[in-house]
Parts: C-alpha cells; structure tokens; sequence
C-alpha cells in the first residue's frame, strides 16, 4: 500500500498538537498502516480547513473592530455593491480548497480502499464478522474456531475480514486500527486490516442498533505469532462447537456478553447465515442449554 504520509507535503504540525491532547485509544493513535494513513489525511484536511477557518475569523473580528461606532477613520461607502477583485478573491480561495480537499479524499479512498489487499510478504488471516443483537461472532474458517465479543490476531499479519450481519445494519469499527465499514443482512463487505504493534485494542459498533448498542464493544488482542498459534490450540480443547442451533441461541437479543470461544465451527456456517437474510436459521436438532439465560 502507498503511504499516504509519503505523497502528501502538507503542514499539519498546529493540528497535530491540537487534537493529539487526550487522546491515546482512538484514531489520534493509530496501531496499524492503516489508521497512520487515515490520520494524515484527516490532519491534512484539518489544516487547509483551518487555513480558511483562522483568517475568516480574525478577518471577521477586525472588520467588527475597525467599523465601530467610534472610530472616526473608517470610511462607509454606502452606495457601494460590486468590487471585481473583491469577487475573485471570495471564490477562488474556497475553491481552491475544495481542489485540495477533493483531491486528498480521492487519492486517500482509492489509496485505502477497504477491499484492497495490503501489501505484504505474510498470508493474510481470514476472518468472517457477524454482527448481532448485541454483541459481535467472530469465525476463523483457516482454523475452524469461533468467537465472541474477542478478536485474536497475529500482529504484523494483514487480516482480510468478510462481514455481514444476521440482524439488522450494524457497523465494525476498531479505531486505533482504521476504517469503519457496515455490515448488512443478505450482503458481504470487504476489510483490510494489519496491527503493527502487540497489544489490546478497542472494538466497537458505530452504528446505533438499539437497546443494548452501547455495550456492544469487543477487544482486538494482537499477539505475536508464537501466542496465535498457542491461543489457535488451546481453543481447540475444552470448547465447545459452534453450530446452527448454537448460533440461534446467540442470535437471540441480549446485553453485555461476555467473551466465548468455540473450538470448532460446522462448514458453511457463515455463508448460511448470508443467505438467510437476517432471518432466523433452521435446524432439526433440539436447542441446547443455556446458562443464566444467556447462550453458552
């Protein structure tokens, strides 16, 4: 992937010192490539905002002052309505920055495009996302596992994320990480995602979807590879599997699930839920049990 910070020479020192302050868990510190390209342009378009903001400001202040009623000095042409300059000089500069801005969003959307895969020498982890009422099913289909309200991944590994929802639209967002994308019932998208650095990060829908939607949240754990793969075996043993009449019962509406993991996950699952719509899924077998009405 180009790096945005690279192909754009634009000053962003003033709002760089001005939106870092309070601000170490969110998209102000990113942790991958990224959430670092999706911070220069917002500074970049942050200062040539500012850049109109800042003079229209003073210029406003000056005028209120230098027009009082007490300043004998300035003069009032009231008959005056039309200055050619004047007019050049109030539509060029907006327009030049829309020239600017238009011109970062573009190379930005294309340069970052969700569905473009990053560049890198490591496989890419696939990982199917499930939203639902309320609380976030993760599947690793390369290692036949499952999650809940937990997301593991190899740091410095690209992650390619399908999304859909089996409810209805929701949104996935891991801020330190970068781009927000939706996820709709019936309908898949694309993410490209890769941790830089080892740590827990926060997860979250941006997409209000009812009672229980500010505490749908998850954590992103980025471990290195040796502890992947030590996480990848350890859920294998002494967890259960996620198949369809366990998925119903996840499907279920509650609040504030805590973290589940299963260790083996039935074949297609995924695109099963894809095709029902956000429908609820049939199954034969009998419901299993549940644990302080929760789902197990």
């Amino acid at each position: 992937m180009t790096n945005i910070s690279q192909r754009y020479g634009l000053p962003s020192a003033f709002a760089a010192g001005t939106l870092l302050a309070g601000c170490s868990s969110g998209v102000l510190n990113p942790q991958g490539p990224v959430g670092a390209d999706e911070k220069i342009i917002l500074f970049d378009a942050t200062t040539i905002m500012l850049a109109v903001v800042i003079p229209v400001i003073i210029g406003t202040l000056a005028f209120a002052w230098w027009f009082r009623t007490g300043n004998r000095r300035a003069r009032r042409l009231p008959d005056w309505e039309y200055s050619g300059r004047i007019e050049f000089v109030t539509w060029s500069i907006p327009a030049m920055i829309v020239i600017f801005l238009g011109g970062i969003a573009w190379i930005g959307s294309h340069d970052l495009d969700p569905h473009k895969a990053l560049a890198s020498s490591v496989q890419p982890v696939e990982i199917e996302v499930i939203s639902l009422d309320w609380k976030w099913v993760f599947i690793y289909p390369q290692e036949q596992l499952a999650t809940v309200n937990q997301l593991v991944i190899p740091v410095n590994t690209p992650i390619h994320f399908k999304l859909t929802s089996g409810s209805v639209m929701n949104s996935f967002f891991v801020p330190q990480l970068g781009s927000q994308i939706y996820t709709m019932a019936g309908m898949t998208t694309q993410l490209n995602l890769l941790a830089s650095r080892a740590g827990t990060y926060t997860g979250l829908s941006a997409q209000f979807s009812g009672d229980g939607f500010s505490d749908m949240r998850f954590d992103v754990r980025a471990v290195s590879e040796e502890e992947y793969k030590a996480w990848v075996a350890s859920t294998h043993v002494g967890t259960e599997p996620l198949d369809v009449v366990r998925y119903t019962h996840l499907a279920a509406p509650s609040r504030d699930d805590a973290p589940a993991a299963f260790g083996h996950v039935s074949v297609g699952l995924f695109e099963s839920i894809v095709r029902s719509h956000g429908a609820p899924l049939i199954s034969s077998s009998p419901p299993s049990a549940s644990t302080n009405g929760r789902p197990l």
